[in-house]
């Protein structure tokens, strides 16, 4: 099939594109958030194709891929079909409701023509999902391999625009942890992250870094830290998981059911976590043991195969 979707979520994307179709990807000149067109910093194959606005008006297209409520006028435009009428389509949430998180009405709420695909169980709890038809197509992760090796006493982090986001993704707990802990916080625009939290820049080492890149030194970290307060369940801690570090997380969204005992330590007492940093940071032992039940957790659920699968089972429902 030829698939139009956009590059919204590059990890996640990553994985969707691995599967056996053609996948249009949109490119504007100024590769804009409507037209990044491929990725510079993941392994996409061949099968991932830029198209620009005017070539898409001329393409077959099975399948529309929404991940915006914008892409639906934009599909419209572009291609000149309206997506779940004249193109079959899903549109695929990646995110938690924000503002009402228990009685939020989901943009596609109003129609029954385009299916609404939640990465979580939680998030298709917690939207009003009204009309739409709904599936939970879990997160898929093409593994690393096992990379982890804990040579630096320190804890490993990711989060993009933290200083902005601020509470959400856990920003404030940082300063907390790291006065006992040292940091490396990955993603974009963590620049000024420690003068943010008024800690010296020892304390909180910040890097913008390539996929690959970015799970080598991740691994180097004794640990993962994941004090996200609300968001979806993220890619990064999974990723964390397959490359075989210990985690160490709030319990909140999704957190629980990705992290079986064992794997790691999920609690929203800030206490319990701060010890169980202490206790990895003291013992690579007990860090590489969690850490490999982390990986194998992460295969069992969160592998590239099932996610394909997934993927697949709901294509076929979709363009029947």
């Amino acid at each position: 099939m030829n698939i139009l979707v956009w590059h919204v979520h590059g990890s996640w994307l990553t994985t969707f594109v691995q599967g056996p179709h053609t996948y249009l990807v949109p490119v504007t000149e100024d590769r804009g958030p409507d037209g990044l067109g491929r990725a510079v910093t993941w392994d996409w194959p061949a099968s991932v194709r830029e198209r620009t606005p005017g070539q898409l008006r001329a393409d077959d297209i099975d399948l529309m891929v929404l991940q915006r409520p914008r892409e639906l006028a934009l599909a419209q435009r572009w291609t000149g079909r309206r997506p779940g009428l004249d193109v079959p389509a899903v549109y695929v949430e990646h995110n938690s409701p924000d503002a009402a998180p228990e009685r939020q009405l989901h943009p596609l709420a109003g129609q029954s023509a385009i299916p609404v695909a939640h990465v979580t169980h939680f998030n298709r709890l917690m939207w009003d999902n009204g009309r739409a038809p709904t599936e939970v197509v879990e997160h898929g992760i093409v593994d690393p391999g096992r990379q982890w090796t804990g040579t630096e006493r320190r804890a490993a982090v990711v989060v993009n625009e933290p200083v902005r986001r601020g509470r959400t993704t856990g920003t404030d707990l940082l300063a907390r942890f790291a006065r006992r802990t040292p940091l490396d916080v990955f993603g974009m625009r963590t620049e000024g992250l420690a003068g943010h939290l008024g800690l010296p820049p020892d304390r909180v080492r910040t890097r913008d870094l390539p996929q690959r890149e970015l799970h080598r030194a991740m691994a180097r970290c004794r640990l993962y830290l994941h004090p996200v307060r609300w968001t979806s369940l993220g890619l990064s801690l999974l990723e964390a998981m397959f490359l075989g570090m210990p985690v160490v997380a709030l319990d909140t969204t999704e957190v629980r059911e990705a992290v079986p005992e064992g794997a790691g330590v999920v609690s929203n007492r800030l206490d319990v976590l701060e010890d169980a940093v202490q206790a990895f940071l003291a013992d690579p032992g007990h860090a590489r043991r969690t850490g490999d039940a982390a990986r194998a957790a992460a295969r069992a659920r969160y592998g590239e195969r099932r996610f394909l699968d997934d993927w697949e089972r709901l294509i076929k429902e979709v363009t029947r």
